[in-house]
C-alpha cells in the first residue's frame, strides 16, 4: 500500500451513471471498480438500490459526495452523515469522499462547490469537522480539490498548502483531482506542476482524471470530454510520487458508451508507464 491508510490500489474504475444501469447489470463489463455518488442513493428504495446492490456485489465501490459542505459555518448535518454512513456500510464502500467547499449558508444548500477562503481561521474551522466527521464515519474522510473561477481576497496561503496542512493535522485521505488542479491553475494563473509537487503523497487515496471545456478566457470543469494531454501528464507527475494509486476517469455530461468511456479512463496505464517508480515521500 502506497497510502498510510492502507487502502488498497483498486486499479482504474468510472462513475455509476444511469446511463449505464442496463449494461452493467446485464453485461458486467471488466471495469476495476465504481464511485458512486453518494447522494443519489442515501435514504431510497427501489430501482436505483437495487442496481447499486448488484454493483456492489461484483465489483468494489466507493462512495463521493457533493453536499456534506465540510467548510460550511452551518452545524453539522448528523442526518445526512448517518444516511452516509449506512450506504457505506451497505455497500462495502472502500472509503468515502467528499470536497474542500462550503455548499450553502443558514440551512440553504446551494447545490455548487463554492470555493474556500485560504486562511488559518478557516482551516482550524474545517480541521475540527473533518476530525468530527472521520469519528462519526468511523474512517479517514477523504477529501478532493475543486474546481474554482473566483478566489478569496483574504486568503493568506495558496489553495495547495491549505489542502496538505488540512490533510495533516486533521487526519485524512485526498482525493487529487489532476484535472481540477489544471483547471484552477488556468484560471487563476498558478504553477499546476508546483501544486502536484506540494501535496502530501502518503495522503493520496485516489486520483480524478476529467475532461473540461475551455472557453479561452477560462476553463470550466464540465467532466464532458476526453481529457487533454497536460491533464494526463499531471496524473503522470502525480503518480510518480504516489505510486499505484486507486485512479477514476469521471464523464458526466453528454455521457457516450460505457465502452467510450472506459477507454478513456485506460488511458491512465499508458500515460504512467512513463513515470518514474520513485514512491511515497512526504512533500
Amino acid at each position: 500500500m502506497s497510502n498510510r491508510f492502507r487502502l488498497p490500489d483498486l486499479g482504474i474504475g468510472i462513475g455509476l451513471r444511469t446511463v449505464h444501469f442496463g449494461h452493467i447489470v446485464g453485461q458486467r463489463p471488466p471495469v476495476d471498480w465504481f464511485e458512486v455518488l453518494s447522494e443519489n442513493f442515501m435514504a431510497t428504495g427501489g430501482r436505483p438500490m437495487y442496481i447499486l446492490d448488484q454493483v456492489a456485489e461484483h465489483y468494489p465501490v466507493a462512495l463521493h459526495g457533493v453536499s456534506l459542505g465540510i467548510g460550511n459555518t452551518d452545524p453539522l448535518n448528523f442526518e445526512h452523515l448517518r444516511n452516509l454512513k449506512d450506504l457505506a456500510k451497505r455497500t462495502r464502500a472502500r472509503w468515502v469522499s467528499d470536497h474542500v467547499c462550503w455548499t450553502g449558508i443558514l440551512g440553504r444548500n446551494t447545490h455548487d462547490l463554492l470555493p474556500m477562503p485560504y486562511t488559518e481561521e478557516a482551516l482550524r474551522h474545517t480541521v475540527e469537522r473533518v476530525r468530527q466527521v472521520s469519528d462519526f464515519l468511523e474512517r479517514p474522510l477523504v477529501l478532493e480539490n475543486p474546481s474554482s473561477y473566483v478566489e478569496f481576497a483574504a486568503s493568506s496561503m495558496p489553495e495547495w498548502e491549505f489542502l496538505a496542512r488540512l490533510a495533516e493535522d486533521a487526519d485524512c485521505g485526498l482525493l487529487l483531482d489532476v484535472n481540477n488542479v489544471y483547471v484552477s491553475s488556468f484560471n487563476h494563473g498558478f504553477d499546476a506542476d508546483a501544486y502536484i509537487d506540494a501535496i502530501p503523497a502518503d495522503r493520496v487515496v485516489q486520483y480524478h482524471v476529467a475532461g473540461h471545456t475551455n472557453k479561452g478566457t477560462h476553463i470550466i470543469d464540465t467532466h464532458s470530454d476526453h481529457a487533454i494531454e497536460a491533464v494526463w501528464r499531471l496524473y503522470r507527475r502525480a503518480w510518480a510520487r504516489t505510486g499505484p494509486t486507486a485512479t477514476l476517469y469521471e464523464w458526466d455530461e453528454n455521457i457516450p458508451d460505457l465502452e467510450v468511456v472506459h477507454a478513456e479512463a485506460l488511458k491512465a496505464r499508458e500515460w504512467r508507464e512513463d513515470a518514474p517508480a520513485t514512491g511515497t515521500h512526504g512533500r
